[in-house]
């Protein structure tokens, strides 16, 4: 270490001190001991770091910079020879932030640094909030210890005054002006001007300290000692003690009430209690006046802000549900706490007054009360204000008395001697009352007629003339008409406004007289009422006939001249509707050019003695004050004439001064205008050059109908959401006028409060696609009181709180991006009052946005700017004259904007073809309403602005280079194709096959037709579907469906809208053709479009043909599998088109630059060859760090674009992983961040989740490319990279598509493949997932579910997900339960529940896997896990009926298949098995023994009990006995619970049919599949064989009737014939022998049971119709009068109130009524509508949940013939139809699915099927078809397809075939008889 000399020799050459002054000093001071003697001792001396201090601001954080920071402080105090103590050290942290931590303590030289709360620094008292109240304190007690003491030797008060002001007054004042500026900079984020230091004098002192020596209220110090001691910042027991104070001194009682610490100061509240948000009102609620928990919840959850609580009343809380004590406690509390925030909006109301007001405080003096202030805490809970000491009271008094000064100040009553401070206040100020605020005039002398005045206004109060220029008011009230009439009411009129007119124009001033207003002779003075008009024309011809009259002749040009003609205003109502009241004004301009010099005289008619006639009598009026007064008026004609020459020499005088102030007029209004409309253009684009990629807000009040023409960039701007406070918008404003062009959906602020996700809400309200105009004061032809106008105090309580939730919500950034955000206010009229609405919103947008960067507001004229600026800036402490625009007309606005626009990209009329060939007009309006759809039209692309433009060029090169390089097709694309000296569109091979299945559609003939594309993921599939789009669109209407999230009901109503579109009342159509890309329920959709249809095509040709483009890595196999019409796209290319993409390629070379980096395109021309992309890949990404900015974006993007086919990332969130802030501000583009990687991304734009630009790999084969890059040359697992994902927190903050990109990562680590979704197999867990296992390890699987789930908390499936890995692939049961249970407590679905029974069922299995020496604890074992697993499967089954979401696996998607999950009774019957399976096993009951398996079934049936067990006792035996005893009950209930499901499962093939196509042949097989197995597993188990019911029949071959009986029924229960449903499956057996036998055994029932049931009943009759479907002429056959009988019989005893559906059904079938009538004498007969009724509703009381998912089946259907001939089975009508190979498609002679015929009605064309069917005659109602059987008997028929029946409840004859189902009677083939 060096030397101190040799430091101090660097130190001063640093300091350049010469070098002989240095060498002196060191001189001197080397080797020269510097030591203190102590009593005569030389001792030793250290030197210490006195008074250092290190400051560091941390952010972020990061800490470390701050410990380093504190290190080599350490280190330097060590260099220097200085000696740090640390325990005398202290750390002090100032932390502001929200959620605060607790810091970690540091240590210097081993020892720890205290942490305090405060510390005195060199005299100053800091503490960790940096408010100084510490310090003023100190100061205070300290000021005020010495007056004491100057006090007790008796100093003069001026001398105590002087010191006062010498050392406290400065820092009281100083104190106040800090938390003034605190309060400000909390609420607005700034400060405003420094307070003037108020004073008091010497007698107001004096006067003060009395009275507060008097004051009870007030406590002195026990000991002037305390207050000499050190600062405390807590009041600790220990304090306490030491300073002498009792702890229950603590809490001084002010008049009774105990005054406790308790939350935040009321202080840190937003002073202005209309600021406090609905959390603020419930902390002060419950916190500060002790409101019960349960008052304030409720108030919170009713939104009440404290905008709304200041405005309420007690009647109001007491509607609201508040006690009557508790909300006057409330109200007056809230008096309370307003009255200084009263006095501030008072003086805030006039800002620019704010100076002079502050310059009339200095004369106030802070001094009063200086004696009996304490350091002891004091205050009131009655209030809800915290204890306060007095420093702090008396700067609160002193505020309060600044406010009061300033309110007398605004009354102009501000006395000499001003008010003193007082302990009272709040009582004395109890009675201001804020003054009303100054409305505005109309413009002088300009016609304005958007101009509005509102009612109560207060209008300036009238004056004498000023500068002659400014205009003198004069305020009238005309009589009502229904007081006087209206002669009367004009002759008022005319006289007071030439009275008026003569007075300026003699006195020379520019004066308005206004009718409407109260006039100065009334206290309200200038207060808005309105005149009722009856007609405007007789005020004007009044005032054009007077005006000769009033004036003499050669004066009569020079009035008119002068006089304006009166102008109308109409006033507003407070809600902001119209009144039928106005303000009549008119206008006197006496300019100097015309009125010269000249004296003017006016005529009345005045009254004479008696009031009965009147003369003309001459005047002479002039100003004197507010008001005119007649010169001629004196009777004294002396006087008179006097006064007529004093006058006359004014006038001249006036005159001068006229023209004077003319010319200094004329001189100030040639001042240069302002470049308003520069920024105008640079604030609406951003600073770019054109207006694109804006998303825009607008806020605006009442537009008046004159300047809605000039309103038209909104119509083109298209706003995201309009917010309106005018109510009448709709009917005459801005709303009705956007939406004559436009569509808007009409909304209201509380519609925007939900609870449902951003994707959801954007759905439900229809965001993006369709502007949501909101009305934000309701409207005026509104039904519900809810949303009528209130007006301004109403709407702060009721609708303030709605507002700030919109505009939460709108703000959101999840929802829209914040740089391409633009707020707009457009401010028609002026906004005056502070707590205005618009006001209020204004705020509310201010707080949620931070600022007021993303604003703009478009201001009628400099005085609505004036106002609007004032208001803003008072309060928000901002000024936004920057963000304004006033300058300019809203014609100059419009014109502004207009030129900004980028030009067209499409046609300014468009033309849908039409019937005829002659096309109609597609409107804007009606492709605004088909949001969904984006709709080709016949002249796409077609003389467009950009055709015409310079810039087309460069547009028609990006155009092609983006689809090239691997964006998505566009109609240009094509357009540009055919135009000449451009590249031809390659055509496909498969073109003409998919083109040829389309375009015959005389072949369909079902309304709605499906056509199927399968193709691999970027092999051009949609370009394809796109391609045939372009070529039809003269034929067909073509549209695109834009966004999959469109629920299939909406594209069905927009389908059908496209389809009638222009051509409403023709009777036939042309078709639509409609693309939809990777739709997931083609089925759904078609029914939907079925049922919306409006009505048949005659023409019996399709209507609405849906092409499906469905990606899919095996398009052959699913070509195969499709049971509809398709075509499949492979990856691989013909020969003929490897051809046409390597010509394509020569000719990109000849247009495009680099067109080698297509890559798109090239992969394409490479025929997909990995080799290509893996040596693109490599050579792009060489310089790639993983590690940086862009190579995690690139980790991210190559996982999720691998392994989620059709994910992106939003391209904002893009650009903050590589740190790009404010890109529309910014000239760094994401492409210029990411190059030379961007090559291989593409930007688009997507509209799943909202309208955003987003960002994907070109193709998906890049993606995977880049992964194995990534695993292979850096080493980077799949795990690290998905490890990365999870932990990068900004992917999962607040931006666009933030719900998708949450949504695709969950499905990359939870969706399965599965063969049913077109996948090559089936996995158990995702792809992703099943790499890392197989490629990593299962720990790595197993931390990053863990992740996963912490990262999604709330998602249930990832839980599932990991409990599923446990048990399945690690066997760790204990952990998997505990996983399956916490989903299943996130959200309560089967899908979840049935993971904790396949838990359980796994430990079973596994348990059972070897039974060869078993065990009484493993049976033990067994039946607990059986028992377990059944209760939750049985939890499963019954949350099945009510699961909302139908796979978990899949994402979010309102187009899901709905599905009703059976795995409960599936898991269920497994499970059941093996536990018998190991009952079976148990050594009591050995199979191979008959006895003890008889022995088993006996126990297990019930019927034998375990304990009479007689076999080998030993202890083993005993404890099995004890082990099956105990689970007794368990065992034998097995059984019946067994049969049970599998007649579930029966009924729930043969009732019902899956509604979706794919799952026909994938879901239902399979899990047919597994129940046969399962059955036959029960039969094997509770069945007994042939061969041993014949061994034992030959033992004892004279069975009892119960055992012959029970034989018969397990025969049928083994042949699955037990059942109604079980019968149904033998309609399809080819030679009827085995239906024969079964017939026998029910036939043997019925005659020998001794107790028919109505089972047995309805079973036997069936078989006898099953056997006469397959075999009529069986002579077992019953007569079909035999069957009646018997059906009626079950009916008696079942009655009509039974679930049993099978009977009503079977009655439906036998006796549905026929020309024969043969039965009509039955009772039943007459109640067959009835029958028929009841069979649907007890359907549904038994199936309704499954309905969804499936939909009944048909099993019969009307034939010809009567009796059982005329009972027809579906199967019957496919064997006709197979045996003549129908096809449904071409109608050629070929091989087709049964299925394919019924879809396309081929079927109905079959002869075979004809001659056997009967068609039935009936009439069409209300959607609805009901059959005519006679005078009293109408039966309803549902349509099977709603498509058939015509919309708008026509009744028309129609003829069908009848079918039968469960659900009742359905109509097939249906055709109206007028069109036969």
């Amino acid at each position: 270490m060096a030397s101190q000399p040799t430091l101090l020799r660097e130190k001063l050459q640093e300091i350049k001190v010469d070098t002989s002054t240095t060498s002196w000093i060191i001189d001197y001071l080397t080797d020269r001991p510097q030591l203190p003697i102590q009593l005569g001792v030389l001792s030793s001396a250290e030197m210490f770091s006195d008074d250092s201090a290190v400051v560091r601001c941390i952010t972020g954080g990061q800490k470390t910079e701050y410990r380093e920071l504190v290190d080599r402080f350490v280190v330097w105090c060590g260099n220097n020879h200085l000696v740090l103590n640390a325990t005398k050290t202290k750390e002090m942290v100032v932390d502001f932030s929200r959620t605060k931590t607790k810091p970690n303590t540091i240590s210097i030289l081993g020892e720890e640094v205290d942490i305090v709360e405060g510390y005195r620094y060199l005299g100053v008292y800091l503490d960790s909030r940096l408010d100084w109240k510490c310090n003023t304190e100190a100061v205070y007690r300290k000021g005020l210890y010495f007056l004491r003491k100057l006090r007790s030797f008796n100093v003069c008060s001026k001398m105590l005054k002087n010191f006062y002001q010498s050392v406290v007054a400065g820092v009281v004042a100083a104190r106040l002006q800090d938390e003034v500026r605190e309060e400000e900079y909390k609420r607005y984020g700034s400060y405003t001007e420094q307070l003037a230091i108020p004073s008091l004098d010497k007698k107001e002192m004096e006067t003060e300290w009395e009275e507060r020596s008097s004051s009870p209220s007030r406590l002195s110090l026990k000991s002037d000692s305390s207050l000499e001691e050190p600062l405390n910042f807590k009041c600790s027991e220990e304090n306490r003690k030491e300073r002498n104070v009792r702890p229950d001194e603590t809490q001084l009682s002010v008049d009774g009430t105990q005054a406790t610490p308790r939350g935040k100061e009321v202080d840190e509240y937003p002073q202005m209690m209309e600021d406090w948000t609905s959390h603020t009102v419930k902390e002060w609620l419950i916190i500060h006046l002790k409101i019960p928990l349960s008052i304030a919840q409720s108030l919170y959850d009713k939104e009440m802000t404290g905008a709304a609580l200041a405005s309420f009343e007690k009647q109001d809380l007491f509607d609201l549900g508040v006690p009557p004590a508790l909300a006057l406690q409330i109200v007056r509390q809230v008096e309370r706490f307003r009255r200084p925030s009263e006095m501030s909006q008072k003086s805030a109301r006039l800002p620019g007054r704010a100076a002079e007001l502050r310059g009339n405080v200095h004369n106030y003096n802070v001094s009063a009360g200086l004696d009996d202030y304490t350091d002891v805490e004091t205050g009131s809970s009655e209030t809800g204000f915290q204890s306060q000491s007095p420093s702090l009271l008396l700067l609160k008094e002193l505020r309060n008395k600044i406010n009061s000064i300033q309110n007398t100040t605004d009354h102009g009553q501000l006395e000499k001697e001003p008010p003193r401070i007082s302990t009272t206040t709040t009582e004395d100020t109890a009675a201001v009352h804020p003054a009303k605020t100054i409305r505005l005039t109309r413009p002088f002398d300009l016609k304005d007629p958007s101009f509005l005045y509102t009612e109560n206004d207060i209008l300036p109060p009238p004056d004498g003339p000023s500068n002659l220029l400014d205009p003198v008011h004069e305020y009238h009230i005309l009589p009502s008409i229904k007081k006087v009439s209206e002669i009367e009411i004009i002759y008022k009129f005319t006289t007071a406004v030439f009275s008026f007119a003569a007075s300026c124009m003699n006195s020379r001033t520019n004066g308005t007289i206004h009718f409407g207003v109260k006039s100065q002779l009334t206290q309200e003075c200038g207060r808005v009422i309105g005149q009722e008009i009856t007609s405007f024309a007789k005020y004007s011809e009044a005032f054009e006939l007077n005006l000769r009259w009033h004036f003499e002749e050669e004066h009569v040009n020079v009035a008119k001249t002068c006089i304006r003609p009166p102008k109308f205003i109409q006033i507003q109502c407070l809600d902001g509707t119209t009144s039928d009241k106005w303000v009549i004004e008119v206008d006197v301009v006496p300019t100097h050019s015309v009125t010269q010099e000249t004296v003017f005289y006016t005529f009345l008619k005045i009254a004479t003695a008696g009031d009965e006639e009147q003369c003309k009598t001459e005047c002479l009026f002039v100003r004197e004050g507010p008001t005119a007064i007649n010169i001629l008026e004196d009777p004294n004609p002396r006087a008179t004439q006097q006064k007529i020459k004093i006058i006359t020499d004014k006038i001249i005088s006036w005159a001068l001064a006229r023209k004077s102030a003319e010319n200094k007029e004329g001189y100030r209004s040639q001042a240069p205008q302002g470049h308003q409309g520069k920024r105008l253009r640079q604030l609406i684009t951003r600073g770019s050059d054109m207006l694109e990629n804006i998303q825009l807000i607008v806020i605006t009040n009442k537009c008046h109908p004159s300047q809605l023409e000039y309103l038209g960039f909104l119509k083109d701007m298209k706003p995201f959401a309009v917010l309106d406070f005018d109510p009448e918008s709709d009917i005459n404003g801005t709303c009705s006028f956007y939406r004559k062009d436009n569509i808007a959906n009409i909304h209201y602020p509380h519609m925007y409060t939900t609870q449902d996700s951003f994707t959801a809400f954007i759905g439900k309200l229809n965001l993006f696609r369709q502007t949501s105009w909101v009305f934000c004061n309701g409207r005026v032809n509104e039904d519900t009181e809810m949303n009528k106008p209130l007006n301004p105090v109403d709407w702060l309580k009721i609708r303030s709180g709605g507002i700030s939730n919109m505009v939460s919500f709108l703000c959101n950034s999840n929802l829209l991006s914040r740089d391409g955000l633009l707020v707009v206010f457009i401010l028609h009229s002026a906004v005056t009052d502070i707590s205005s609405p618009i006001i209020e919103t204004f705020c509310a947008i201010y707080r949620t946005m931070e600022g007021h960067d993303n604003m703009l507001c478009i201001c009628k004229d400099s005085d609505v700017f004036n106002n609007w600026r004032q208001l803003i800036e008072t309060r928000c402490k901002v000024d936004i004259t920057g963000k304004c625009i006033y300058e300019l007309s809203l014609n100059e606005i419009n014109s502004t904007i207009n030129k900004l626009k980028e030009p067209q990209t499409q046609s300014y009329r468009r033309y849908l073809p039409s019937s005829g060939f002659s096309p109609v007009l597609l409107t804007k309006k009606d492709e605004g309403m088909m949001t969904a759809l984006n709709i080709l039209s016949e002249n796409e692309c077609e003389n467009t602005e950009i055709e015409a433009n310079e810039s087309f060029h460069e547009f028609k090169t990006k155009i092609e280079e983006d689809f090239y390089r691997g964006g998505q097709v566009t109609w240009w694309n094509f357009y540009l194709s055919e135009r000449p000296g451009c590249l031809p569109f390659i055509k496909r091979d498969k073109y003409s096959e998919l083109y040829g299945l389309i375009t015959p559609t005389e072949g369909y003939t079902s309304p709605c037709v499906m056509v199927n594309l399968f193709h691999h993921p970027g092999c051009g599939g949609t370009t394809l579907a796109m391609h045939i789009l372009w070529n039809l669109r003269n034929t067909f209407r073509c549209a695109v469906v834009k966004n999959n999230m469109v629920p299939n009901s909406e594209v069905a109503v927009q389908v059908r809208h496209l389809l009638s579109c222009g051509n409403q009342e023709q009777s036939v159509y042309t078709p639509v053709l409609l693309l939809v890309d990777n739709w997931n329920n083609m089925e759904d959709l078609k029914q939907c479009i079925l049922s919306v249809l409006s009505e048949k095509n005659r023409r019996n040709n399709p209507t609405v043909i849906v092409l499906n483009c469905e990606r899919t890595q095996f398009p052959t196999e699913s070509s195969r599998k499709s049971l509809v019409a398709n075509v499949f796209l492979n990856n691989k290319l013909s020969l003929k088109e490897k051809s046409l993409f390597a010509e394509k390629l020569e000719q990109l070379k000849d247009h495009h630059d680099k067109p080698e980096t297509f890559y798109a395109f090239m992969i394409m021309t490479m025929n997909f060859s990995e080799t290509y992309i893996k040596n693109l890949v490599n050579n792009i990404l060489t310089d790639l760090d993983p590690r940086s900015q862009q190579g995690r974006l690139i980790c991210f993007l190559t996982l999720l674009n691998t392994f989620v086919n059709g994910s992106y990332m939003s391209l904002s969130l893009c650009e903050e992983l590589v740190g790009i802030r404010f890109s529309l501000w910014n000239s760094e583009k994401l492409e210029e961040k990411m190059n030379p990687y961007s090559t291989l991304l593409i930007i688009s734009t997507v509209e799943e989740h909202g309208t955003y630009r987003a960002v994907r790999f070109l193709h998906q084969m890049i993606a995977k490319s880049c992964l194995k890059v990534f695993n292979e040359r850096h080493k980077l697992s799949c795990s690290e990279l998905t490890t990365d994902m999870l932990h990068c927190d900004i992917l999962y903050k607040s931006l666009m598509g933030k719900d998708f990109l949450e949504q695709n990562i969950q499905s990359m680590l939870i969706k399965r493949y599965k063969k049913e979704k077109g996948d090559d197999k089936n996995t158990l867990f995702s792809p992703l997932i099943e790499q890392i296992y197989e490629k990593e390890s299962p720990d790595k699987v197993e931390q990053i579910l863990q992740r996963a789930s912490l990262r999604f908390n709330r998602s249930a499936t990832l839980p599932q997900a990991l409990a599923r890995h446990f048990y399945l692939k690690d066997k760790n049961y204990v952990l998997s339960l505990k996983w399956a249970k916490d989903a299943l407590e996130k959200k309560s679905n089967s899908y979840i529940a049935d993971t904790i029974g396949q838990v359980y069922k796994s430990q079973l299995k596994d348990e059972t896997n070897c039974l060869e020496h078993l065990t009484p604890e493993v049976v033990e074992k067994c039946l607990k896990l059986a028992s377990n697993a059944i209760k939750a499967f049985r939890n499963s089954q019954e949350l099945a009926e009510t699961d909302k979401l139908i796979d978990p696996y899949e994402p979010l998607d309102g187009n899901m298949q709905r599905l009703y999950n059976m795995s409960g009774y599936a898991g269920e019957a497994e499970v059941t098995l093996n536990i018998l399976k190991v009952i079976q096993a148990v050594p009591l009951f050995t199979i191979s023994d008959s006895y003890k398996k008889d022995t088993m079934l006996q126990f297990l049936k019930g019927t034998w009990k375990i304990k009479s067990c007689h076999g080998d006792s030993n202890e083993t035996n005993n404890h099995f006995i004890r082990v099956l005893t105990d689970n007794e009950t368990f065992l034998i209930s097995l059984q019946p619970r067994l049969k049970k499901i599998f007649g579930v499962f029966e009924e729930y093939f043969t009732y019902l049919k899956p509604r979706s196509l794919r799952e026909r042949d994938t879901t239902d097989d399979r899990n047919k599949i597994k129940l046969s197995q399962c059955f036959k597993r029960y039969i094997e188990i509770f069945c007994t064989s042939s061969k041993e019911k014949e061994s034992e029949k030959a033992c004892n071959p004279k069975l009892s009737l119960a055992q012959q009986i029970a034989d018969q029924r397990d025969y049928l229960e083994i042949k699955r014939a037990d059942s109604f449903a079980g019968l149904l499956h033998y309609l399809n057996e080819k030679n009827g022998l085995e239906m024969e036998i079964i017939l026998r055994k029910w036939e043997f029932l019925i005659n020998n049971s001794p107790h028919k049931t109505t089972s047995d009943r309805i079973n036997f009759i069936l078989a006898n119709i099953v056997l006469h479907s397959i075999n009529p002429n069986s002579k077992l056959l019953k007569k079909y009068g035999q069957l009646v009988s018997l059906l009626n019989e079950a009916l008696q005893q079942e009655g009509t109130n039974s679930n049993v559906t099978e009977l009503y059904f079977l009655f439906m079938v036998l006796m549905w009524p026929t020309k024969h009538r043969k039965f009509e004498h039955q009772a039943a007969f007459q109640n067959i509508s009835s029958y028929i009724t009841l069979t649907k509703k007890s359907f549904h009381r038994r199936f309704s949940h499954m309905m969804p998912a499936r939909s009944a089946i048909t099993h019969f259907f009307l034939g010809h013939n009567t009796g059982l001939k005329r009972i027809v089975s579906k199967g019957k009508i496919d064997q006709a139809c197979a045996s003549n190979q129908i096809s449904a498609s071409s109608g050629q002679s070929q091989p087709c699915k049964p299925y394919l015929l019924w879809q396309t009605g081929a079927v109905w064309k079959d002869p075979e099927v004809q001659r056997m069917l009967l068609r039935v005659k009936g009439k069409t109602e209300n959607r609805e078809i009901y059959v005519n059987c006679g005078s009293d008997l109408r039966i309803q028929v549902r349509p099977i397809y709603l498509g058939g029946i015509r919309s708008g409840g026509s009744q028309e004859e129609v003829s069908f075939y009848l079918g039968f189902s469960m659900e009742g009677p359905v109509a097939y083939d249906i055709k109206y008889e007028n069109e036969q």
